[in-house]
């Protein structure tokens, strides 16, 4: 292909290289220029025009591309028509990606011109989602060049589809760990499964000891489980712990413990009686991405997991660090007093209410909102800072005359998250630490800021502390600076209880009593309180 400019009358079949305006219409970029085209050209005074002239051999970009994505169309795809240079596959099938990543390396170095770019080798990907597309760059290639990569490419990319499974479920007990938790990590393990259609047909809640779970693996294979998942009450530290030990009792066999991945480290792979076995890390009990997601994914579609596969994950392995997680098993610096803030939340709709604004109720004489301001305002913080959205000015008014400032999120009916940014974004930037304190809550007091600011300051590792009453997690909640990222990514109408989730070796606990867990939502709830609903909150 030759490329550059030349009169007019000399650009019959050529490609037009950009797009260009005459008098009554306009020529697009990739134009091919008819003999009427290159008149009007002519006619309206254009004296060069910029085209790619194909030469013997040369094939055009549309084809080409159709060329490279045809011959890298595997099993569990489907082609889209080519246009501009570019054709795109995509999943038939819900799956795992499946890459030959030498083959695609070799295309792209055929020529610079052919291009040849997939999702990440083994990606999840749901039917519909686009997984690779193939791009000339040129207007045109040569014929040879076009083969040489579409043999590269030859079955290049597949979409290992997803079978479904029939799982059993083991999780063993101790005195630390609440059936809540357990409740949720069964829950969260079948939405896992859900795009493979997988089904949990049995759940053995046993002791934590090898010989329980290996009585309970055996348990669930004559019940019919063709692939088991195990979590321990405390995690696997050796290869003679409690999981790998208990699949050497039931007959299995320990193919691989550990995993460069983190979140995921504490892996555990094996097999028994040719069943995949899973053991999974403790962050396998959050819905966030980690490296058992890596195995259980490849596992669920059919694809073997080797040890050299494991292995192979530490680049790209660092998941959640940055944005979720403190440095790993990092302290929390004691070389000066910390500095903390409090962020109150009263930005919200009320929709709950049905009209009036629930900050502005009247609780014990005074707005609800200002029970909240006064107990941040009379813990000695070193900054309060109040987050207003809905009916700002009757909020900022309601708590005048504090030692605070109000800042507006703008953006308040689409959720609690840019709240949250909102007032972090907010905080002087040398905070050590932030109290996030909901504008609901009347029984939260300076004394009870002042038990989490104290647990704070007292442990080594209690990067978050949190509110509880009676075991039960709530609100106010402490935040270490490590975690200020995390928060202003948080996105919708969600608070943080999956970064707590993520992060169990970091939480400290104050026990605060039903003032944590205090909720008043409704008008019901309110008046039950003792509160006098505003007339007017227009």
């Amino acid at each position: 292909m030759r490329f550059g400019p030349c009169p007019p009358e000399q650009a019959v079949g050529c490609i037009l290289a950009h797009k260009t305006r005459l008098a009554n219409r306009t020529l697009k970029k990739g134009h091919l220029l008819s003999a009427e085209d290159c008149a009007n050209l002519a006619a309206e005074g254009v004296q060069d025009v910029v085209v790619a002239r194909l030469q013997p051999g040369d094939i055009g970009e549309d084809a080409a591309a159709e060329r490279l994505a045809l011959a890298a169309k595997g099993p569990g795809l489907v082609a889209d028509k080519a246009f501009t240079g570019r054709m795109n596959l995509h999943a038939d099938v819900n799956g795992v990606l499946v890459v030959d990543t030498a083959a695609v390396t070799a295309a792209n170095r055929v020529d610079p011109s052919i291009t040849f770019a997939t999702l990440p080798n083994h990606s999840k990907v749901a039917a519909g989602r686009m997984v690779a597309t193939a791009k000339i760059i040129s207007f045109a290639v040569a014929g040879d060049l076009a083969d040489r990569a579409a043999q590269a490419l030859q079955g290049a990319v597949r979409v290992a589809e997803f079978k479904p499974h029939w799982i059993g479920l083991i999780a063993t007990e101790l005195p630390h760990l609440k059936p809540a938790t357990m409740d949720k990590t069964h829950r969260i393990l079948q939405e896992r499964l859900r795009p493979s259609n997988g089904t949990i047909i049995g759940e053995v809640r046993t002791a934590h000891t090898a010989p329980a779970v290996a009585d309970a693996m055996k348990q669930l294979v004559r019940e019919g489980a063709d692939f088991l998942i195990l979590f321990g009450a405390s995690a696997v530290v050796d290869r003679h712990d409690v999981l790998p030990a208990a699949l050497d009792l039931a007959g299995g066999k320990v193919r691989h413990l550990g995993m460069p991945v983190d979140p995921g480290n504490l892996l555990m792979l094996g097999d028994l009686n040719g069943l995949p076995v899973l053991g999974a890390p403790g962050c396998a009990r959050s819905p966030k991405e980690n490296g058992f997601d890596w195995v259980l994914d490849r596992l669920l579609a059919g694809l073997d997991v080797t040890p050299d596969d494991i292995t192979a994950m530490g680049v790209g392995g660092l998941l959640m660090e940055i944005e979720t997680r403190p440095q790993p098993r990092e302290g929390r610096s004691q070389s000066k007093k910390a500095k903390i803030a409090a962020i109150i939340l009263a930005a919200g709709t009320s929709s709950r209410m049905g009209g009036p604004n629930k900050l502005l109720t009247q609780l014990d004489g005074k707005p609800l909102v200002r029970h909240a301001a006064e107990a941040a305002a009379g813990a000695g913080l070193d900054q309060v800072v109040v987050v207003t959205g809905s009916q700002a000015d009757k909020v900022g008014a309601a708590v005048s005359g504090l030692d605070l400032a109000c800042v507006h999120n703008p953006d308040f009916a689409n959720g609690m998250a840019g709240s949250i940014r909102t007032g972090m974004n907010a905080l002087a930037p040398d905070t050590d630490a932030a109290i996030i304190l909901l504008g609901d809550m009347p029984r939260i007091d300076a004394e009870m800021l002042k038990q989490l600011i104290e647990a704070y300051r007292k442990s080594e590792t209690g990067l978050i502390v949190t509110a509880t009453a009676q075991g039960k997690r709530g609100n106010p909640v402490l935040w270490d600076r490590r975690f200020f990222d995390a928060l202003k990514s948080l996105s919708g109408d969600v608070g943080a209880r999956n970064i707590i989730a993520e992060n169990p070796d970091l939480v400290a606990e104050v026990e605060m009593g039903p003032a944590a867990r205090l909720d008043l939502d409704t008008p019901e709830a309110l008046l039950a309180a003792g509160a006098a609903l505003p007339e007017d909150s227009s």
